[in-house]
């Protein structure tokens, strides 16, 4: 079984920042692609951030330049660096992993539970 824990979520002002994280654990052989959805209130999950093993970037328009990704093979943890928040950020923020577990021939899609972001003043 493979678990993905996110933390760093919180209440932050238009133009601070937050810095989330995503620890993968179980029985981890390999992970491809992981990835930072979020959901906000009334609207469907939509792609943020995604990242390659061998850390190719990819970003929705409305966070490039303002978000980063990164990842750290060895601790099987992605990071999200989330600089000049604003109001429209505010969502439950999702990790997302593809893994393939020890015993197994292939990859399968595993989430986080999710960590709310609110950018209020």
């Amino acid at each position: 079984q493979v678990q993905l824990v996110e933390s760093g979520g919180g209440l932050v002002q238009p133009g601070e920042s937050l810095r989330l994280s995503c620890a993968a654990s179980g029985s981890i052989f390999s992970i491809n692609t992981m990835a930072w959805y979020r959901q906000a209130p009334g609207k469907q999950r939509e792609l943020g951030a995604t990242i390659t093993a061998n850390g190719i970037t990819t970003y929705a328009d409305s966070v490039k330049g303002r978000f980063a990704i990164s990842r750290d093979n060895a601790k099987n943890t992605v990071y999200l660096q989330m600089n000049s928040l604003k109001p429209e950020d505010t969502a439950v923020y999702y990790c997302y992993a593809d893994v393939m577990s020890r015993g197994r021939a292939a990859y399968f899609a595993y989430w986080g539970q999710g960590t709310q972001v609110t950018v209020s003043s």
